[in-house]
C-alpha cells in the first residue's frame, strides 16, 4: 500500500535534511547541491530563479543593483516546494513583488541566534539591500522544550540532545521563545538601519495555528507522527490559543523596537480557501501554500 507521503508528495524524498557541519552556525546546506527539487550556490544558499531564467544567489550569479532578502529557516529555504521556482522568494520575484530580485537567505533548522549569525557571516557577500523580511519564530518555540542547561545564554539548537520527559508549561515556553526572538531581532534592526534597509518580522505559519487540517493534510501529519515525536512534545504549543499568545507577545516586542510585525497564521486563515492544500507537514508548505504566503507578504507589507 502506498503511503500518503509517497502518494501526495513523492518529491519530499529529495529533502534529506543531511546538513554539513559548519563552524559558528553549527550546520548548513552543502554548496553546489543539485537535486530534482532544489539547488544551492557555492555557500549552500538556495538559488532563486528569476523571470528571465537567470538566478539570484548570495554567493554566485545575480542581477546588478539592489536586492530584497527573505531570511529564516527551513520554510524560507522552501522545504516542501517541488522546485526552486516554487519557493517564497521565487514567487515574490516572479509574480507578487517583482520590482527587485529576492535572495533566499535561509539555513535549515536554524534558531534565531543562528539566523542572525548567518547574516553577519555573509553580509560581505551581499549587494545593496533595500528590504529584509525575517520569516521566523517557530523553531525558537519548538526548542523551548529543552531544559535550562541546554539553553545556554542564547537558546538551544537542534543538536542539543534528546528532549526531556518533563516539558515546561506553554506560557513559559512562549515567554522564553519571545525573549530570544526579540533580543536577536534588536540586532537585526541595528544591521538593517546601518544598511539603509527596511526590516519586517513575520511569524511563520504553523499548521495547527492556521486551521483544522484538510483530510489530505491529516493523513500526512499522522504518517509523520508514526516516526517522529512532534505530537508528543508539541501538542501543548500546537493550540490556536498558544499561537495567538505568541503572536501577541512578539507583536509587542516588535513594536518596542519599531519593527513592523505580521502574523501569517491569521493572514493565512483569512485568505485560504476551504479546499486549499497548504501544508506538507505542520511547518512546511505545498507549492500552493508558499505562493499564498508570497501573495500575503506582498499585500500586507506593501511590497509591490
Amino acid at each position: 500500500m502506498t503511503s500518503p507521503r509517497a502518494e501526495f508528495a513523492p518529491h519530499m524524498e529529495h529533502y534529506t535534511f543531511v546538513l554539513e557541519d559548519q563552524p559558528y552556525v553549527g550546520y548548513f546546506q552543502y554548496g553546489h547541491e543539485k537535486t530534482p527539487v532544489y539547488s544551492t550556490d557555492r555557500h549552500g544558499f538556495r538559488v532563486t530563479p528569476g523571470p528571465d531564467g537567470g538566478p539570484a544567489t548570495v554567493g554566485d550569479e545575480r542581477p546588478d543593483g539592489p536586492h530584497r532578502i527573505l531570511a529564516g529557516s527551513s520554510a524560507v529555504f522552501g522545504v516542501g516546494a517541488t522546485s526552486d521556482a516554487a519557493t517564497v522568494p521565487a514567487r515574490l520575484w516572479n509574480a507578487h513583488a517583482p520590482r527587485l530580485p529576492w535572495l533566499n537567505f535561509a539555513g535549515q533548522s536554524h534558531n534565531s541566534a543562528q539566523e542572525l549569525l548567518l547574516f553577519t557571516l555573509f553580509q560581505h557577500e551581499l549587494p545593496e539591500v533595500e528590504e529584509i523580511v525575517l520569516l521566523s519564530g517557530v523553531n525558537n518555540l519548538v526548542l523551548s522544550r529543552l531544559p535550562e542547561e541546554k539553553q545556554g545564554r542564547h537558546g538551544a539548537f537542534f543538536e542539543c540532545g534528546p528532549a526531556p520527559d518533563v516539558i515546561p508549561p506553554p506560557e513559559q515556553r512562549v515567554a522564553h521563545a519571545t525573549e530570544l526572538t526579540v533580543r536577536h531581532l534588536s540586532v537585526w534592526k541595528l544591521l538593517a538601519d546601518a544598511l539603509g534597509a527596511r526590516l519586517t518580522f513575520v511569524l511563520q505559519p504553523l499548521a495547527p495555528w492556521v486551521r483544522e487540517p484538510l483530510p489530505r493534510e491529516r493523513l500526512l501529519f499522522d504518517e509523520l507522527d508514526e516516526v517522529s515525536n512532534f505530537r508528543r512534545f508539541h501538542n501543548d504549543i500546537s493550540t490556536t490559543a498558544v499561537g495567538r499568545s505568541y503572536a501577541e507577545q512578539l507583536a509587542g516586542g516588535c513594536a518596542g523596537l519599531g519593527v513592523p510585525f505580521l502574523d501569517l497564521n491569521t493572514a493565512l486563515a483569512e485568505a485560504a480557501g476551504p479546499e486549499d492544500w497548504l501544508f506538507i507537514d505542520r511547518v512546511h508548505c505545498t507549492d500552493r501554500g508558499y505562493d499564498l504566503v508570497a501573495r500575503l507578504l506582498t499585500h500586507h507589507l506593501d511590497m509591490g
